[in-house]
């Protein structure tokens, strides 16, 4: 593997882990349409830990507002905390209790493509709700409900960023207050992927050099993606990313249409 497609690679994942277009949605489909191999588990663990710094890095302020309120017992920060936590179930059970079934979808690009379009609607669907979704924080039922999208998204094709901020949206969340929660809350999702490749991560990938380039493109490319995606929000042009996935999943299952061997 070399320094320029590690850069390349870090740049994808650290832009479609953050941005309502699925980055397990475009890796079925890219590996199905190019035949792509993976670097290795190692570089997987690398950009996942990359992304996972990205959100840190955003949110370092917020991250330790939290923090020194929850050593001094501060009950909003607790609350907040807790709400993580409880929005974290549901991708966990699911994880644990559907890995099986979850895994095999990623088998199926043309299933894949179609949950992308599906992504598109979540997407676009924030254009009709935000402007009444006014609640600064989650309450307990509505981060569940987050939860909720964020365990949908496990699938390839279903935006993690995109499903949570819309279902945020339609329980009446506020969508930058909606964002902030979703990639707070990525922190433990993108830990326990870590987690489980770390166990297979050493059996081979690229050299150090090829490695570090792709940590840092990542981390780049994953804060840049970051900050897009809350002043789209802001700017109240959040939808237009809908458009990607509507013309992106299309295109495949057209490409599928004539080529057996893409489905």
């Amino acid at each position: 593997m070399s320094v320029i497609e590690a850069l390349v690679l870090g740049i994808v994942q650290g832009l479609t882990e953050f941005l309502p277009v699925s980055s397990s949605g475009h890796l079925v489909l890219g590996q199905a349409l190019l035949g792509i191999d993976l670097p290795g588990v190692t570089f997987e663990v690398a950009v996942h830990l990359a992304t996972l710094c990205a959100v840190l890095w955003v949110y370092r302020r917020r991250i330790g507002s939290l923090a020194a309120g929850a050593l001094r017992g501060d009950r909003a920060s607790w609350v907040y905390i807790g709400l993580l936590v409880l929005a974290s179930v549901p991708a966990g059970l699911a994880g644990v209790l559907a890995r099986d079934w979850f895994e095999s979808a990623f088998g199926r690009p043309v299933f894949a493509a179609v949950l992308l379009i599906v992504t598109g609607f979540l997407v676009y669907s924030v254009r009709l709700t935000s402007s009444k979704a006014q609640d600064p924080v989650p309450s307990a039922g509505q981060a569940t409900w987050i939860g909720i999208a964020q365990a949908a998204a496990i699938l390839p094709g279903i935006s993690r960023s995109g499903a949570t901020v819309a279902m945020g949206t339609w329980r009446g969340v506020q969508p930058v207050a909606a964002a902030e929660f979703s990639f707070l809350m990525s922190v433990p999702a993108i830990l326990g992927a870590g987690l489980l490749q770390l166990a297979d991560a050493g059996r081979g990938g690229p050299g150090t050099l090829a490695l570090g380039a792709g940590f840092a493109a990542a981390l780049v490319a994953g804060v840049a993606a970051i900050r897009l995606f809350v002043r789209m929000l802001e700017a109240g042009v959040f939808h237009r990313f809908a458009w990607y996935c509507w013309t992106a999943g299309s295109a495949y299952l057209v490409a599928a249409a004539f080529a057996p061997g893409l489905r």
